[in-house]
C-alpha cells in the first residue's frame, strides 16, 4: 500500500462536492484534494478556497491532461456522470461516483462495458447507507438468523420539504434510489418488481407533486418491502427501517440524544437533513474508498450495483403511473462482476 496521499480530483463543486472537499481536507486520512473540476467560476473558486494547493479546471479532460489527479470523486448531478466516468475509466483511475451511476440503464450499461474493457474494477458507487453503523448491524442480524428468517421490511424515507425543481419522477430517481440499493443488500435478495400506491395527498405538498407514495418491492427470496416516501412532512428528516423476523423485530434510524419532559410534553431532537443523519456514513465511505483505491480495489457498491439500481429506478418511474407491479428485467451478472455480486462493506 502506498504511503503517499491519494491525490483526489473532486468533480462538481455544488453542495455535495463542497461537502466532500471539506471531508477530505479535514477528516479523511491518506488523501488530499488536488483538483477541483467545475465549469462555474464562482463555485470553483469557493471550493478552491477550501482546499489549499488544489488546482482548478473547467473539465475532467484538462485535469487528466495535466496529470493532476490519482483518483476521481464525482459529485455532479447524475445527468453529467457518464461524460466524467468515461475519460476517468479510460485513464484507469479509481472512481467514487455519487449516486446514481447514471440516470438510465442504457448509459449505465455503457459504463459497465467501458470498465469491463479496461479489465479492472475502478468504480465505487456512493450509496453511503451501506456505511451506516445501524444498517451494518441490521445486515449482520439478518445474516446471522438469530431472530429467525427475515420476512418483511418496513421502511420510511421522509423529508421536511424539497426544492421547487424536485419533480414527480425524483421521488424515485433522487430519493427511493437509496432504498433500491440498500434493501437488497440488507435482505440478501434481488428486487423482482416495484409497485407504487398513492394514499391521500398531503395538502402541504408542492402543487406539482402527488405524494406521499407507498412503494412496494418484491425480492426473489420472498421478502416483501414497503417504503413510505414522503417529502413534505415539515418536521425534519427521517430514514428508518423495521425488520420483521420469524421471532423478533428490529428497528434502525430512531431518534437519539437528549430527551426532554417539560410542560406535559415529551421531546427528542430529530435530524433536519441527510448531512447530519448520515455524516459518519459519508466519512466512513470516503475513508474506505481512499484506503481501497491505494490497494487497487473498491470497498463498496460496484458499477454492477449501480446498473441494477438504474434498472430499478426505470421500473419505479413506470410504476408511478402503472396499475399494479412493474417487473424488473435484469441480465445475468457479467462474470467480471460475479465475485462482487453481493458486495459487502
Amino acid at each position: 500500500m502506498s504511503t503517499a496521499d491519494l491525490r483526489v480530483g473532486v468533480v462538481g463543486a455544488g453542495a455535495m462536492g463542497a461537502d466532500h472537499v471539506k471531508r477530505i481536507t479535514r477528516t479523511i486520512t491518506g488523501a488530499t484534494v488536488s483538483a477541483i473540476v467545475e465549469p462555474d467560476p464562482g463555485r470553483r473558486a469557493a471550493a478552491l478556497a477550501l482546499a489549499t494547493g488544489a488546482a482548478g479546471f473547467e473539465n475532467i479532460e484538462d485535469a487528466l491532461a495535466a496529470g493532476a489527479v490519482d483518483a476521481v470523486l464525482i459529485a455532479t448531478p447524475g445527468r453529467f456522470h457518464e461524460p466524467v466516468l468515461m475519460p476517468a475509466i479510460a485513464a484507469g483511475l479509481p472512481i467514487l461516483c455519487e449516486k446514481p451511476l447514471t440516470q438510465d440503464p442504457e448509459s449505465s450499461w455503457r459504463v459497465l462495458e467501458a470498465e469491463m474493457a479496461g479489465g479492472k474494477q475502478l468504480i465505487q458507487v456512493g450509496f453511503m447507507r451501506r456505511f451506516d453503523r445501524e444498517y451494518e448491524e441490521l445486515r449482520r442480524l439478518i445474516e446471522a438468523k438469530t431472530a429467525g428468517e427475515l420476512l418483511m421490511l418496513h421502511a420510511v424515507h421522509r423529508n421536511a420539504s424539497v426544492p421547487d425543481n424536485y419533480i414527480q419522477s425524483m421521488l424515485i430517481t433522487d430519493s427511493v434510489v437509496h432504498e433500491f440499493d440498500v434493501v437488497p443488500w440488507l435482505a440478501g435478495g434481488t428486487i423482482t418488481s416495484v409497485e407504487v400506491k398513492y394514499p391521500k395527498r398531503n395538502s402541504l405538498s408542492p402543487d406539482h407533486l402527488r405524494e406521499p407514495i407507498l412503494v412496494l418491492m418484491e425480492l426473489d427470496n420472498g421478502v416483501l418491502v414497503d417504503l413510505e416516501m414522503n417529502v413534505s412532512v415539515q418536521f425534519g428528516y427521517q430514514v428508518a427501517t423495521e425488520a420483521v423476523f420469524e421471532k423478533g423485530i428490529a428497528r434502525t434510524g430512531q431518534p437519539s440524544g437528549l430527551q426532554l419532559w417539560e410542560d406535559a410534553t415529551f421531546k427528542i431532537g430529530d435530524h433536519a437533513d441527510f448531512t447530519t443523519r448520515f455524516r459518519e456514513a459519508y466519512d466512513r465511505q470516503v475513508q474506505a474508498w481512499v484506503d481501497a483505491a491505494k490497494q487497487g480495489t473498491i470497498a463498496g457498491p460496484s458499477a454492477w450495483d449501480g446498473y441494477k439500481v438504474a434498472v430499478a429506478c426505470e421500473a419505479g418511474v413506470k410504476a408511478l403511473e402503472a396499475a399494479g407491479p412493474v417487473a424488473l428485467e435484469l441480465p445475468a451478472v457479467p462474470a467480471f462482476y460475479a465475485g462482487r455480486a453481493a458486495a459487502s462493506v
